[in-house]
């Protein structure tokens, strides 16, 4: 019977419990430092004790995967701590297009499948010198928002950035990008797509909590002109949110435009969970700033299942259940090699 592995971080405990409420066998690749945390969970039958999650592309630990055949989940955490290369020259089947992960670490190949699939997307600035408004800059890859910074001209863009450099938070020779800031309500719009079923579902919705830039909104504005510190959009938590559901027809046209367009760009294309994020204006009009082509950490809160998943499961579902689901069915129906990759 096939087994679900995943590194222990992220989303791992609702991968696992979801794995283990289908029945399936459940291994977590999981840093020593983090041991005592994991134990706690009696639904992981298995723990692969590792210092670092490299040495997930070990034999040792590629070997215990294999002999359990097992299908590893990529989630945020794999993106954060390994290239592409090494991502890609995993031997065990990881669920979904490890292909397309590449596409999520670039920012340029980021924004080429996101025009692709015409989601609407903030325009890029490719030089510091052309800053003439707002923006946001940004990190490559999935740094949680770590490093993130807003800029109104190229003098900020060089203070603050050369600041963060001080702080040893960016690298001097780290590639940023630079993108117009949109602004709006915050709305991470989460899908499933099952190459089994050729169907999408659109799965909910969450909002982040960054910090520190959130705790700004609590000084008043005399104090926060006094601050030399350059404000963070680290990642601490989400939270849900239900949409008008007039919104909901432009939902999954993007969803079914971004699967499409994934199809044509980066084969076998956009396979189980991903989510597109952006933001709401005043006229109800989605900008898209980023995708994630796994699942996302916002689907945690939906542990018990979410409003519009139980408009179309009469059971609980999470995203986690919903992946075991696809590889249960594709593993009894011999077209693992169809979700898989």
């Amino acid at each position: 019977m096939t087994a679900i592995a995943t590194l222990g971080s992220h989303c791992s405990l609702q991968v696992l419990k979801g794995a283990k409420d289908e029945g399936l066998k459940t291994i977590l690749v999981c840093e020593k430092k983090r041991e005592k945390l994991y134990q706690r969970f009696p639904f992981i039958d298995e723990l692969i004790i590792v210092e670092s999650f490299k040495e997930i592309l070990d034999q040792k630990c590629q070997s215990i995967l294999e002999e359990n055949e097992s299908v590893l989940i990529p989630h945020g955490t794999l993106i954060a701590q390994m290239s592409s290369e090494e991502i890609e020259s995993i031997k065990t089947p990881m669920f979904g297009n490890k292909w397309i992960l590449r596409w999520e670490s670039d920012r340029e190949m980021k924004e080429k499948l996101m025009r692709e699939a015409n989601l609407p997307v903030p325009k890029p600035v490719t030089n510091p010198k052309d800053i003439d408004k707002l923006v946001i800059v940004k990190r490559q890859g999935a740094a949680g928002g770590k490093g993130y910074f807003m800029a109104a001209n190229e003098e900020d863009y060089n203070a603050k950035r050369n600041q963060l450099i001080s702080e040893g938070v960016l690298s001097k020779d780290e590639t940023l990008y630079i993108q117009e800031y949109a602004a709006g309500v915050l709305a991470y719009l989460q899908f499933f797509y099952s190459p089994l079923k050729e169907e999408l579902e659109f799965f909910g919705v969450d909002q982040r909590h960054e910090s520190d830039i959130e705790g700004l909104g609590r000084i008043p504005a005399a104090q926060q002109l006094k601050s030399t510190k350059v404000p963070s959009f680290n990642v601490i938590g989400n939270s849900p949110l239900v949409l008008r559901e007039s919104l909901l027809d432009e939902v999954y046209t993007m969803g079914e435009n971004f699967v499409e367009a994934a199809k044509r760009v980066v084969k076998p294309g956009m396979n189980g969970p991903f989510c597109i994020e952006g933001v709401y204006d005043d006229n109800a009009k989605f900008t898209s700033f980023e995708f994630s082509a796994r699942i996302v950490a916002g689907s945690n809160i939906y542990m018990d299942g979410s409003p519009y998943y139980s408009l179309l499961f009469n059971e609980t579902m999470s995203m986690g259940k919903r992946i075991a689901r696809e590889i249960k069915t594709a593993t009894e129906t011999s077209q693992l090699d169809k979700i898989t990759t």
